[in-house]
């Protein structure tokens, strides 16, 4: 963690007090979920198909300019829905409980390189279990940035904003070599292990599936507008995984988001889960319709206290867990989606670089940053 502590000033019976008001909010939301919700969710999932099918249906035409631009921008919007306020959300199981085969954790396929159940274990299961916590959270960095000043620093990480921007043009790759732990398993002893071959192969079968479809099928339906088609599916992808990366970076990587070290966990209760949710996720301000291009995830915050809740209730929910910031005198970190760009961004040149002071560390920290 960072070496002031902003939660130092909480004694262990306030930190419990605060996860039971959390637990109360939690049970309310799920008390009150209902049909208003579902028919949310299911209009959703209609306009986004809609959507999609309308733009493709204008890039039959690709080849005149204002059509290729239309379609393009359709299809982007299309593409982004399908990943964030649908696909993750779905996912993540807030709507299991409407208990409908079609849109449910267990049966949901996205419009992703990521085969859906590997993404559930380290998105769902790590991830969100870690939180931040260097060394245990494969999110806080990729695997590939420095993310603490008391991280040793490397010549390597002088081209972590060049990384990290390749990450983002290509972010559906980058996550599906992740969700593999491509890192740790490329040598030749890791590769022919029976469950990592078998993990890999789904992965290629779900690229394989990705660009038939967007590289092959739908650029041959489009005839004499085939190259443009092409160039506008290229465009869409990479839309959506800029602006998928971006509103990922900014949950988690501004100043002033907290992270952790792998022992501060250690007999971890309730009370301090949630507290490491709170101090290691920053929301993006605005409005509605930004909230419902980021998934919600803008209200990142209340998502990682509740991950399983729907997202439709996170604005409603944030009310309530931004009084109980204020209540325990900590910095609910939150700003308009250019100033958290920003600082995400600039964080990233600035642990690419050395410390300009060096800093004293514990056997026990240096062993730790160094395994992360």
């Amino acid at each position: 963690m960072t070496a002031i502590d902003p939660t130092a000033h909480l004694t262990a019976e306030q930190i419990e007090e605060l996860g039971r008001e959390l637990d109360a909010i939690r049970d309310e939301v799920i008390a009150g979920r209902g049909e208003e919700d579902a028919a949310y969710i299911r209009k959703v999932i209609s306009a986004q198909r809609k959507l999609e099918l309308v733009s493709r249906g204008v890039l039959l035409f690709s080849f005149f300019p204002p059509a290729w631009l239309i379609g393009t921008a359709g299809l982007s919007v299309a593409k982004i829905m399908d990943n964030m306020e649908i696909g993750h959300n779905i996912l993540h199981g807030q709507w299991d409980w409407m208990r409908d085969p079609k849109i449910h954790s267990t049966t949901w396929d996205w419009d992703h390189v990521s085969p859906a159940d590997q993404w559930k274990h380290s998105h769902n299961e790590l991830h969100h279990t870690y939180t931040n916590v260097i060394g245990k959270d494969n999110d806080l960095g990729y695997g590939i940035m420095r993310v603490d000043e008391d991280q040793k620093w490397h010549p390597f990480h002088l081209g972590q904003p060049l990384w990290n921007f390749i990450n983002a043009c290509f972010f559906e790759y980058g996550i599906a070599a992740y969700d593999l732990e491509l890192g740790k398993n490329l040598h030749k002893r890791r590769r022919k292990n029976p469950e990592f071959r078998a993990r890999a192969r789904a992965v290629g079968r779900k690229i394989r599936k990705q660009v038939l479809k967007d590289y092959v099928i739908h650029p041959l339906l489009s005839g004499p507008s085939f190259l443009t088609t092409l160039a506008a599916t290229f465009t869409a992808n990479l839309v959506r995984n800029i602006w998928t990366h971006s509103v990922i970076m900014c949950g988690h990587f501004p100043e002033g988001v907290q992270v952790f070290e792998r022992r501060s966990i250690k007999d971890e209760t309730r009370g301090q889960w949630y507290l490491r949710q709170m101090m290691g996720s920053a929301n993006i301000s605005g409005s509605r319709a930004m909230h419902f291009m980021t998934g919600n995830l803008s209200h990142q915050i209340e998502h990682h206290l509740f991950p399983d809740l729907p997202s439709n209730r996170y604005a409603e929910v944030a009310v309530k867990v931004r009084a109980l910031f204020e209540k325990y005198e900590l910095e609910y970190v939150t700003g308009p989606l250019p100033k958290q760009v920003f600082s995400a961004w600039r964080k990233v040149f600035r642990l690419s670089l050395p410390n300009k002071k060096p800093k004293v560390k514990t056997p026990d920290r240096e062993q730790e940053l160094v395994a992360a």
